[in-house]
């Protein structure tokens, strides 16, 4: 389990609780909604892949272990990757 802390200026509060009736739901809200979505997406390109794939017999019934299975390379880890190796420009 992870756990993130978020800090706002002042002004930023008072934009958030402007439009969030509980600024920590809303962004526990959001962050979810996000985390959601990337799990959805990982999912999908894992069972095409494991589909695909003649050595792969079966493939987990459950969504969150498909994700944890999966090896994916972070964002950090793919700006990384090509931050040090960029494509040929189109010059």
């Amino acid at each position: 389990m992870a756990e993130y802390t978020v800090t706002l200026t002042d002004a930023e509060d008072k934009a958030l609780r402007y439009v969030a009736f509980d600024p920590q739901d809303w962004i526990g809200n959001a962050v979810h909604n996000r985390c959601r979505q990337a799990i959805d997406q990982i999912y999908q390109e894992e069972v095409e892949r494991m589909t695909n794939d003649p050595d792969v017999d079966s493939i987990p019934a459950n969504k969150d272990q498909v994700v944890l299975d999966a090896d994916i390379m972070s964002a950090a880890d793919r700006q990384a990757q090509v931050a040090a190796d960029p494509p040929d420009s189109l010059h």
